[in-house]
């Protein structure tokens, strides 16, 4: 690069240089083009141009253009960076240019059809956008979708003040709730759109084969309350103890450190101050005050830790003359959430069937005598794993790499976790980055669902999208099932899809309105987590190329939806979503206020910037630049702070 520096000065030998590589760079892209006729003619009309104009950046961007890049600026001319929604026109304008400084002149050939130029590759995108997402703004052009949580069903407040605050397009995840609720979800939006004059997209997401671990011995009965304290080890808050009838349980009004089921009887006995003593499981004494009582349960509190299980001995003891002792027992608990805890170095032994795991067992000098075992919610992933595969569990947590492939199970090392050891739990994601799993994108489940869609939803989400057939199939059964028929979006998710992408949008063209969503959840658990930025880079420009509108998903103001205090580094990744066509939201108790977070942060972000394009409005630090103060200059003033 420094000698490519050092040597362009503009003159006559970078002219010639120049116009010979990009005249070469130009017949590719042209043959590109030329040599897919029978794939382009498979696209429908609507985006046709756009699908020539992706086979124009593909064929473009199999070379290393940085060297021409330095040519052309060090020229004053455009690098070809901004080049993906109008591939042709941009080369063929450089062209000109170079021509003319060559002393010549040029035009493309006559008999080519004419480029989609800057302002159509624009509108091209804008009007699929529109068609995918609904109307934009003039404030904000990028579209806010959020996640439906399953009180949406019975909330119509909550669905009302989501679309009040900015929410453009409803999600619904049909790994989750069921048709029932999700035609409530979209009763209530439609309920909504007419009081607030406003319109939504409903997205459902199809669920997927989504490979997970399966379950876990149920751990011991017994619940654990324990106060607050400080560094100093004095109490700040006392536990929570809520009691309730076990012949008729509710649940606490608040949240409990423990909830006991007891006989109602004895239940009824208690009063505030009055206090409950017992021995518990670790066989200390212990003393629970009873705080408060209702008609549902009572509440009381403890200021040092105890452990309490089913038969525990309560005795019940009333201050004042008359003295009250009875006893009862703690009724039935639930068992405790169970979990794996693995370290660097641990083996797992990952089974083909749903048998509950276990924790690893030890020896008297705390040697492993048998791994770790649990099981796997797709077994036939094991046809497809091999010896030295890496393998991700619970969205990267923790990896290891397969070792053996046994009948019925594999072995993994584990090769990355917290020093401390990392949990694994049921029901967790499992990624195998390096497999060729042949696994069909959809499941028995999502071709079911798909009736309840084609009558519902105005966007279909295909969730691990990895192949160009996945896409077709999905347009397939969408056409079986009536002709109203919702826009396809590609979940790109795995490293297959990724790959795919191209050849998947292609597919996806052959319909009317298509769509790309970065799901960069497990994206980053298949291709690396220190690739993520590269690749959903990559996905901007290729979408962008195609005039397929991106929906930038996964963790979005995460902590702001789910804690209500963004981060700073949230912040930053919310706005680079403006470079998206839609920025997706999931669920949280503060998900409103997320939303008009995010509202916010486009719309500034708009007058900033467009896709990879700054847009150099009026600058407000521009003029905050003090005044100079004017001094007169007197010479000697120089010499003589010289000679001090």
């Amino acid at each position: 690069m420094e000698s490519l520096l050092s040597t362009t000065d503009g003159g006559s030998e970078d002219v010639e240089r120049a116009l010979s590589e990009l005249t070469a760079i130009r017949a590719d892209i042209v043959a590109e083009a030329a040599g897919s006729r029978s794939r382009l003619d498979q696209v429908h009309p609507d985006y046709r141009e756009s699908a020539r104009n992706l086979l124009h950046y593909l064929a473009l961007r199999r070379r290393d253009l940085r060297p021409l890049q330095l040519r052309l600026a060090a020229l004053g001319l455009s690098s070809l960076g901004r080049a993906e929604s109008h591939v042709l026109a941009t080369v063929d304008a450089v062209l000109k240019v170079l021509h003319r400084l060559a002393g010549s002149s040029w035009e493309p050939p006559s008999h080519e059809a004419p480029a989609l130029d800057f302002a159509g590759g624009e509108r091209r995108l804008a009007e699929h956008a529109e068609g995918l997402l609904g109307p934009a703004t003039t404030e904000r052009g990028v579209r806010i979708m959020v996640t439906m949580p399953g009180e949406a069903a019975n909330d119509y407040s909550l669905v009302h003040d989501l679309l009040e605050q900015g929410m453009d397009c409803m999600r619904i995840n049909c790994a989750h709730d069921d048709k029932a609720a999700w035609l409530r979800m979209i009763e209530h939006l439609r309920r909504a759109e007419r009081s607030l004059e406003r319109t939504c997209r409903v997205v459902m997401d199809l669920a997927g084969p989504k490979l997970r671990t399966g379950p876990l011995e149920p751990g011991p009965r017994v619940a654990r309350v324990r106060p607050g304290r400080d560094v100093y080890g004095r109490v700040t808050a006392p536990a929570r103890v809520w009691f309730t009838a076990e012949s008729l349980p509710h649940r606490p009004p608040s949240p409990a450190d423990a909830c006991l089921p007891v006989p109602a009887e004895w239940l009824a006995r208690l009063r505030p101050g009055d206090q409950v003593k017992f021995t518990d499981a670790r066989d200390a004494g212990r003393t629970l005050t009873v705080a408060d009582v209702t008609e549902r349960g009572c509440w009381a509190e403890a200021a040092k830790t105890a452990y309490l299980v089913p038969g525990t001995v309560l005795r019940h003891k009333r201050k004042g003359p008359k003295r009250d002792d009875r006893e009862a027992s703690v009724g039935e608990l639930p068992p405790r959430d169970s979990a794996i805890v693995l370290r660097q170095g641990d083996r797992l032994i990952l089974t083909r069937d749903l048998e509950p795991g276990r924790p690893a067992t030890f020896d008297s000098a705390g040697q492993i005598l048998t791994p770790a075992v649990i099981g796997c919610t797709i077994p036939e992933v094991f046809d497809d794993v091999r010896a030295g595969e890496a393998i991700w569990f619970d969205d990267g947590k923790i990896g290891g790499v397969v070792d053996t492939i046994e009948p019925g199970q594999a072995v993994v090392r584990i090769t990355r976790a917290r020093v401390r050891g990392e949990k694994l739990r049921g029901d967790k994601g499992i990624n195998l980055p390096e497999s060729d799993l042949r696994l069909a994108a959809m499941t028995a489940k999502d071709l079911e669902d798909l009736s309840f869609m084609a009558q519902h939803a105005d966007v279909v989400e295909l969730s691990f999208a990895n192949t160009a057939r996945d896409v077709e199939l999905l347009q397939q059964r969408l056409a079986r099932l009536g002709n109203r028929q919702p826009s396809v979006v590609l979940k790109v998710e795995t490293r297959r899809g990724f790959e795919n992408l191209p050849d998947m949008l292609l597919t996806a063209m052959r319909a009317p309105c298509c769509g790309v969503m970065i799901a960069r959840g497990d994206l980053a658990v298949e291709c690396g987590f220190e690739r993520l930025a590269e690749v959903q880079e990559e996905i901007l420009w290729i979408s962008e190329a195609a005039h397929v509108p991106v929906i930038w998903a996964t963790q979005v103001l995460e902590t702001l939806a789910k804690e209500g205090i963004p981060s700073r580094a949230e912040i930053t990744d919310a706005a680079m979503g403006d470079r998206a066509e839609c920025v997706m939201l999931n669920k949280g108790p503060h998900v409103v206020t997320a939303v008009r977070v995010l509202d916010g942060i486009l719309r500034r972000m708009q007058a900033h910037q467009a896709k990879k394009r700054s847009m150099l409005r009026e600058l407000h630090l521009a003029h905050t630049l003090p005044a100079e103060p004017i001094t007169s200059f007197d010479s000697s003033d120089l010499s003589t702070s010289r000679s001090s």
